[in-house]
């Protein structure tokens, strides 16, 4: 019920999906930038319901008490349940191996401020995962959002980022400095975790 409103009021909206949604996939890392606007969660839903996929959120789990939990999990948050032994990626990749299908939506800038870097956690959890990336853009000049071909991961680092960055290149709209840098020298910024 959700979902299906949720895509009523993107296409009213005027909004629109392009690329092939992926419904053979079980599993993947959803990517989603340039993270520009506190309405990128709002096109994520209605984009959600278009596709007819069930893509979920990571939140974490303090978020999930008794009386916000209920919203949350309608939303399609996952709780993520970190302790010392557990780090993100490790936590999120045991969410994929207990599954059988298994849609996650990350945005690597972390933030709606500019960045110089993406944080790399999302690579990280398809790699141990084993699972592909599926690229989303949010292109407000458009109003769309834009979906790539999975992005199967080789496990080098700068090759399979460059795929990454080069997709982000042809998306509208405002460029970060993290962008607008690959732009300028092709060159990817060293491996950071997180």
């Amino acid at each position: 019920m959700l979902n299906a409103f949720a895509a009523f009021i993107f296409r009213i909206a005027g909004w629109k999906v392009i690329g092939r949604p992926p419904h053979e996939i079980q599993k993947a890392v959803w990517v989603g930038a340039p993270h520009n606007s506190n309405w990128d969660f709002m096109v994520c839903l209605g984009a959600r319901g278009e596709l007819k996929i069930n893509i979920g959120f990571l939140a974490k789990s303090q978020l999930f008490k008794w009386y916000t939990g209920w919203l949350f999990r309608a939303l399609g948050c996952y709780p993520v349940y970190r302790n010392q032994s557990q780090n993100l990626v490790d936590a999120v990749v045991k969410m994929y191996d207990q599954n059988d299908s298994l849609h996650i939506a990350i945005t690597p800038e972390g933030t709606r401020k500019d960045v110089e870097r993406l944080k790399t956690g999302f690579y990280h959890i398809a790699i141990k995962a084993n699972v592909p990336l599926i690229l989303i853009g949010f292109d407000y000049p458009r109003k769309a959002l834009v979906i790539s071909e999975p992005v199967y991961l080789t496990g080098n680092f700068d090759t399979d980022l460059k795929v990454v960055y080069h997709f982000y290149t042809t998306i509208q709209g405002k460029h970060k400095t993290w962008l607008k840098n690959f732009e300028a020298t092709g060159i990817i910024p060293q491996q950071q975790r997180g």
